[in-house]
């Protein structure tokens, strides 16, 4: 018995299942002690490394943590930080330029692919054992990786951006090591590193990427992993230039033992050159997403790495999801192949919101970042006054502590489908938000 909630099972998946319904139950709190497993094994009546085993799962779920002769126990914080419960609720008559969706109008048409893909598939259906990865994707994905520089390396597909950068973490890293990561930066990406039971360490940002000093603070403090966004950075825009990939490659040349992780995140979207840093560490990944130019809901990403990685992540793919249907590749490769998105369209017409935005909000006063991509990133002085006051005036943005650890507060706006004359009223409304002063108090 711990405190009043029995921990059932007789075997390991049982018991951990049993643990992880308790904490989110909020039957076992944050920092509670479990038993030590030699006296739970002989409560259940089961072998201790049964037990052992189910600790171990529950902690590279991030649901407990282990501190040597003091024992396992509830983790004081949650496995993730909620981030996704930080966001504004659009009201019928708000604008909406918090979501981070991409411009409709700019997608695509999928149906055409679809078709293709669907008939290719009558024709030579996929079954068990065939390979996971289309060949010719494989090989139009390769050939774009290596036009822009990209090392040499297999190539494997996943479920998205953040799953091929979950798989990758969880190839190399063990509950406890540390990510340095952007701050401010992905929020989804905030809460899948605790979640996995791992360590976050912030890393500034600027326009130009992340701050050579401090990935080097980072990585002499003992992070194991990098975690770079190459292009149209989320939330601010930032794109690495030649002169900070170099910088940087610096920095990781005196730490090859770095897991280096890099998201193309403004692929097809930016005409802005890429600068990978892939190439001077042992272990490294480069991923790279359909959602922002050919559509959230096709759930596909390439990625490529070294040899020792690639082989761990698609193993581990094999045991669970298999592969990524290959129905959805042939069509990404039909619509690669036809030229279904012209990057300079795209990108120059979510340059020319972004910097609309960004020369108007200047004119007033006002800061602001945005160097590529679809979003701007305004710092403010106080974050849930300016959302709020945004709000009241008819525009939803998103809070900036969806995207930050120690970064100061900000907002980001989406431009993705901001009109020419939407641009100077909602300048006209950050100005005022951010400047608002609070009410006087009285004493």
């Amino acid at each position: 018995m711990l405190g009043e909630y029995p921990i059932k099972g007789r075997r390991a998946a049982e018991i951990s299942a049993s643990v992880e319904r308790a904490v989110g139950a909020g039957e076992l709190e944050p920092g509670q002690v479990l038993p030590p497993m030699r006296e739970l094994a002989e409560r259940l009546g089961v072998n201790p490394n049964t037990v052992a085993a189910a600790y171990r799962t529950l902690r590279e779920r991030g649901v407990i943590e282990t501190d040597g002769r003091r024992g396992s126990r509830v983790r004081a914080k949650p496995a993730t930080t909620g981030r996704e419960f930080i966001r504004v609720e659009v009201a019928e008559g708000v604008r909406d330029a918090a979501a981070g969706n991409p411009d409709t109008a700019l997608l695509p048409p999928l149906a055409p692919a679809f078709a293709w893909a669907a008939a290719q598939g009558d024709r030579d259906p996929v079954l068990y054992g065939h390979e996971p990865v289309e060949p010719e994707l494989a090989c139009l994905a390769r050939a774009d990786l290596d036009v822009d520089g990209v090392p040499a390396g297999p190539v494997a597909v996943t479920s998205g951006s953040l799953d091929a950068v979950e798989r990758v973490l969880a190839a190399h890293l063990r509950p406890g090591d540390t990510v340095a990561v952007e701050d401010p930066g992905w929020g989804s990406l905030l809460d899948l590193v605790p979640a996995l039971g791992l360590r976050t360490v912030p890393v500034g940002l600027d326009d130009d990427g992340p701050l050579p000093e401090d990935v080097a603070r980072a990585l002499e403090g003992g992070a194991r992993a990098l975690i770079v966004t190459d292009r149209a950075q989320n939330p601010t825009g930032a794109a690495v230039s030649a002169a900070r990939a170099r910088a940087l490659r610096a920095v990781l040349r005196r730490r090859p033992q770095t897991l280096l992780v890099e998201d193309d995140h403004g692929h097809r979207i930016v005409d802005l050159p890429l600068h990978p840093l892939a190439g001077v560490t042992r272990h490294w990944a480069f991923v790279r997403s359909v959602a922002k130019a050919y559509g959230p809901d096709l759930r596909l990403a390439v990625l490529t790495g070294d040899q020792l990685t690639l082989d761990r992540v698609r193993g581990r793919q094999r045991l669970g999801p298999g592969w990524v249907s290959r129905i959805t590749q042939r069509a990404v490769v039909r619509l690669w192949a036809d030229g279904a998105v012209d990057v300079g369209t795209v990108a120059a017409a979510y340059g020319r919101r972004r910097d609309a935005l960004i020369a108007a909000l200047a004119e007033r006063g006002v800061e602001a970042r945005g160097r590529s991509g679809m979003n701007v990133w305004i710092p403010v002085p106080d974050e849930t006054g300016a959302v709020a006051r945004l709000l009241q005036a008819g525009w939803a943005v998103a809070p900036g502590a969806r995207f930050r650890m120690a970064a100061p507060p900000g907002i980001r706006i989406t431009v993705s489908t901001l009109t020419e004359d939407e641009v100077g009223p909602l300048a006209d409304a950050v100005a005022s938000a951010v400047r608002a002063v609070p009410g006087r108090g009285y004493v």
